[in-house]
């Protein structure tokens, strides 16, 4: 897969949306049929959504990111504590989202290899360009887009735990659960324990 493929703005859709993702999460482990999906989805509105439109881009953007996954990580999102829940759909965003794990990898990290605590609009500018030397084609996004892809990756580190607000952007230290890491490890997600910060 070509870099500039895997650089999509499909994030924008939304953040880590959890109680959504548990949701959905369900309709996974239930082996839920296509009608069963709408029924859930349009019919009870089970995701809480003002409209059927929001309602099913929010589904297919979830949907995306934990069928990347393996059923054990749904049933953490789905019955494992809400610390559990959260770490678990980060590592499914990160696997869905290379814009969100090179991120960490190549910013967040080093930040904290050089004991800086603090993020910034400029961090992302800087890092922003040279994913736009690497794949050209995503220089085409509307600046509104860019802006919004900035804003969700920053919510995103917020709700995760990442960062202590999209207001000061100061980084705090993270722990990454012991059922986290031992999923992980098991099925040799060896970028998402890099990017999420999993040392020996």
């Amino acid at each position: 897969m070509r870099v500039s493929e895997i650089y999509a703005a499909d994030i924008a859709a939304g953040s880590l949306l959890i109680s959504e993702s548990r949701e959905v999460a369900k309709l996974l482990l239930a082996n839920a049929t296509e009608e069963d999906w709408k029924q859930a989805i349009r019919g009870d509105n089970v995701l809480m959504k003002r409209s059927p439109a929001s309602a099913k881009r929010q589904t297919r953007l979830i949907r995306n990111r934990l069928e990347l996954m393996q059923p054990e990580l749904w049933e953490i999102v789905t019955d494992g504590s809400y610390d559990s829940c959260v770490q678990a759909l980060m590592a499914a965003t990160v696997k869905q989202s290379r814009l969100l794990g090179d991120f960490l990898l190549e910013v967040k990290s080093t930040k904290v290899q050089v004991f800086e605590s603090q993020l910034s609009l400029r961090d992302w500018d800087k890092f922003f360009e040279t994913c736009e030397q690497r794949a050209p084609e995503i220089t085409s996004w509307a600046e509104t887009t860019k802006k919004k892809v900035r804003q969700v990756v920053f919510r995103i580190l917020a709700e995760a735990k990442y960062m202590d607000s999209t207001k000061s952007m100061k980084l705090i230290p993270v722990r990454i659960l012991p059922e986290i890491q031992s999923y992980l490890k098991s099925h040799s997600e060896y970028y998402l324990i890099r990017c999420m910060g999993i040392f020996e």
